[in-house]
């Protein structure tokens, strides 16, 4: 095939030998550059191709922009004047967007651009510009996903400084490491063949962070890069080198001695399908004509570049063909466009190319660069591209990395500061609870710290698994104010008893919460309980106390009834009969005394029912005794709306945030809000009532109580807030290592014996005890016990009727044998007294008289006596 080119003159007149010139494209690139020269060769293919294929026949006209803006506007001038171009391919750098689309723009021809980033407002102000590349955003998220994998949280970012460079492209990747937990440490532009580039690199070298994303360099300035990094021993062990598609995608077509400066280094590229058919027929073709036409380049595949400049020549003239002729209506044919290019779908999406959603990430080894795999947008890590693929979302699936150095363990990405240069930790001197943290000045105005903030941060930097130094720095100002002196970078840290809020965690990062979170409303305590008459109701529920009545008068039952024979006392009418079941009901739940019961199935009972009882008093004087004590002293607020409605003051530490929190959540009045900068003024304010609560930070209340145990007591809900943590820069590498060491000592115990030796001896009533612990015991506690005593009492019984029953007859026999035998010995006895006394009065007729003196009443018979002895 061979690409026609006419003059000026032919294009015009749309001659070319018999055939007609459907259309005229023009291009814009920079000759001198491999990117260039790739597109030109794509191009010069694109065109041949579809000339091929269609038979219509195109004209392209490529001018050389030298990379100088107004080079290439005043080509775009003379495409579009003396050439008569209808569409513009290919301005890269932003210099040259801009000018061009201004010119195409009032000259209503479309400019497709390389750019990797236009800004929507330059689509807005030149609606005939469109973006032939895709977006970059999803790139910016690959290199954050392999930053993520690999634990790194301090990015430094370097590009080159060309035109508004920095305010285009640099966004897209902070934002993006912001999702992954990362942050950028510093952002280095450089200017191209920046004789700085060594003073630069020397700055970031005393820096700690060792992670550097290079980004939107040309090829020229990345060989200077990295050749006078390696010369600094910068590109070694501890760090990382990642570079992205503007540098990776022309790897192939650096020389030997730049690939031996990028030994170790990871890089993102577009992905490129080289199993597409289309794509080896391409490579092939292009491979040839390239190494015929730039033999001096020594690498003649082709790069993404040229594969996205083929594609939009193909776009241009499949919209001309179409009916394009120019103007809007080429535009809008563009626009318009679908179909499968060398790199996959080309579709357009508000004046800008489809985004990519494959990437490759490869890694420089040897002479060449390894493929490790491959990064798809919304799904993660993979080894391979197809439909049986696995998707995970840390890269360390991929394999071995080999790093700069080469070393096989993963650089940490940063470096500890030196002893020259250590970390400045800001430490607050204006602590209202000086156990917490402690400042004393020493003479020469030296400040020394103490307290359980400095003695956890001291146990913390010794449990890290490296020596960390820093200098303690006293700042006498707000926290809010100190928390912004680390955020501007004044401080390294801020250290004691910090409160985490949403605000502060905007502008700096917390380490893990070192003390309980919450806030506690603390008021004053007075005894109220015991004065209730009906108190000794309470121990039982009303359920509980007929249970017991029941169970009590159905065991007395049975005993009376087995007893009631051998016991006269239970003998009577039906009138002492109840009473006396009622008296053995309430004679202290006892019915009997042992040694009076003759039945054996009485004792059975009795034996259980005693062992019920037991357990029923017993409970009940403990509960009765816990709610006379324990349960003694009440808070006399109960919420905060009862403060609210009476218009009743409260107080607080002074700390704006509880402030805050008291007015614009819980809805305290401005006025009513009381600051207090000491602990023993809370207590006298609660005392003399000045103010009817105290807000305080959960932990900080222990430690209040534990000074003030008598007559003040924590009420209502715990508002959740965050509690006391360390502060630190966005984005410090320390802060994982901070964190793990203060869940170390927690776990092992050390962070809760230092409590424990900060509360002291003393104990108080703390928020959960004032809750109902003891609330009225029910039958839910004994009814097994009542199971128990009521079945003995049921089978005794059952028993004892069923025996009954049996010895019925026996024993009405036996009564009439002794009613007979009884009346037998009674008439009997009558009829012998009668003959004594018959006997007796005669013989006191013979003698004289009864009075004579004694009477032999015989044997067997009583004496009487004589009158008047």
């Amino acid at each position: 095939m061979a690409l026609v080119l006419l003059s000026s003159q032919e294009a015009s007149t749309g001659e070319l030998g018999t055939g007609t010139v459907k259309g005229i494209i023009g291009a814009i690139v920079d000759e001198s550059s491999h990117i260039g020269k790739e597109e030109k060769v794509a191009m010069e293919m694109a065109i041949d191709d579809f000339t091929c294929k269609n038979n219509e026949s195109l004209v392209l006209h490529i001018k050389d922009s030298g990379k100088e803006p107004l080079r290439a506007a005043l080509s775009a001038i003379d495409l579009i004047n003396e050439r008569q171009v209808q569409a513009i391919i290919g301005p890269q750098a932003w210099g040259e967007i801009s000018l061009v689309a201004e010119i195409g723009s009032q000259a209503q021809i479309p400019v497709l651009s390389f750019g990797e980033e236009i800004p929507p407002w330059a689509t807005e102000k030149w609606p005939f510009l469109l973006q032939a590349s895709p977006d970059n955003y999803a790139q910016m998220e690959a290199v954050a996903a392999i930053i993520q994998s690999w634990g790194w949280h301090r990015v430094t970012i370097i590009y080159e400084d060309i035109g508004s460079a920095s305010t285009r492209v640099i966004p897209h990747l902070p934002a993006a490491l912001r999702e992954a937990g990362a942050e950028v440490s510093h952002i280095v532009p450089l200017l191209p063949f920046a004789s700085s580039l060594s003073k630069e690199l020397k700055s970031l070298k005393r820096r700690q962070c060792r992670v550097f994303v290079v980004q939107y360099s040309s090829l020229a300035l990345a060989n200077h890069l990295f050749k006078t990094a390696k010369k600094m021993k910068m590109i070694g062990k501890d760090y990382v080198w990642i570079t992205t598609d503007t540098i990776t995608s022309l790897i192939h077509s650096v020389n030997a001695s730049t690939i031996s400066s990028m030994q170790g280094i990871l890089g993102v590229k577009r992905y490129i399908p080289e199993t597409m058919p289309c794509y080896r027929d391409f490579y092939s073709r292009f491979h040839e004509r390239f190494r015929l036409k730039h033999p001096e380049e020594g690498s003649y595949e082709p790069g993404i570049f040229a594969l996205q400049a083929y594609n939009a020549a193909w776009t241009v003239a499949m919209a001309i063909r179409e009916g394009g002729i120019g103007g809007q209506r080429l535009l809008k044919k563009i626009l318009e466009s679908e179909f499968s290019g060398l790199t996959g779908k080309i579709q357009f999406t508000d004046g800008k190319l489809a985004p990519m959603q494959i990437f490759q990430i490869i890694n420089v080894v040897g002479k060449s660069y390894r493929e490790l795999g491959f990064w798809t947008y919304n799904l993660g890590f993979s080894e391979t591209i197809d439909e049986s693929t696995t998707y995970n979302t840390s890269m360390k699936s991929l394999g071995q990395v080999i790093w700069p150095g080469g070393p096989w363990s993963v650089p940490e990405g940063w470096t500890r500061p030196p002893a020259s240069d250590p970390l400045k930790i800001g430490v607050p001197t204006s602590s209202v609870f000086n156990y917490l943290l402690n400042v004393e000045y020493q003479s020469g105005n030296k400040a020394s710290f103490s307290g359980f903030s400095m003695d956890l941060f001291k146990a913390i930097t010794e449990d890290l698994p490296f020596y960390l130094s820093y200098d303690l720095i006293g700042f006498n100002g707000t926290y809010d104010a100190l928390v912004d002196q680390v955020y501007l970078k004044k401080f390294d840290a801020a250290v004691g008893d910090v409160a985490i809020t949403a605000n502060r965690s905007q502008l700096v990062d917390f380490t893990q919460p070192y003390t309980r979170t919450g806030l506690v409303m603390i008021v004053p305590v007075h005894a109220q309980t015991s004065n209730s008459a009906w108190l000794f109701i309470k121990p039982f529920t009303k359920a509980m106390w007929i249970s017991t009545l029941l169970i009590t008068l159905y065991n007395s039952f049975v005993f009376w009834l087995i007893e009631r024979n051998n016991c006269l006392e239970l003998e009577g009418s039906i009138l002492n009969r109840v009473g006396t079941l009622l008296w053995l009901a309430f004679q202290t739940l006892l019915p009997i005394k042992g040694e009076k019961l003759h039945s054996n199935l009485s004792r059975i009972v009795m034996v259980v029912w005693l062992f019920v009882a037991l357990v029923i008093t017993q409970s009940y004087t403990a509960s009765l005794t816990t709610m006379l004590t324990v349960q003694s002293l009440q808070p006399t607020v109960d919420n905060v709306e009862v403060l609210k409605n009476n218009n009743v003051a409260v107080g607080c530490s002074g700390v704006s945030f509880i402030k805050r929190y008291l007015e614009g959540v819980i809805g305290f009045r401005h006025e009513n809000i009381k600051n207090f900068s000491k602990p023993d003024e809370y207590a006298k304010a609660l005392r003399r009532k000045e103010i009817g609560a105290l807000f305080i930070e959960a932990s900080l209340s222990k430690v209040f109580l534990a000074r003030h145990c008598k007559g003040f007591g924590v009420a209502g809900p715990t508002y959740q807030i965050g509690g006391f943590g360390f502060a630190f820069q966005k984005g410090s590498p320390l802060l994982p290592d901070i964190s793990k060491a203060i869940l170390n000592l927690s776990e092992i115990g050390k962070l809760k014996e230092m409590e424990n030796s900060l509360m002291g001896s003393q104990t108080c009533v703390e928020e959960e005890e004032w809750e109902d612990q003891h609330p009225s015991l029910s039958p839910n506690s004994f009814w097994v016990l009542f199971i128990i005593t009521g079945g003995t009492s049921t089978l005794a019984l059952l028993v004892y009727v069923f025996h009954g029953k049996k010895t019925q007859n026996n024993s009405l026999h036996g009564h009439r044998r002794i009613w007979e035998t009884a009346a037998a010995m009674l008439l009997t006895h009558r009829e012998n007294g009668r003959k004594l006394f018959s006997r007796k009065v005669s013989d006191a007729e013979n003698h004289g008289g009864l009075a004579q003196g004694p009477v032999d009443s015989g044997p067997g018979q009583p004496e009487f006596e004589q009158p008047g002895r």
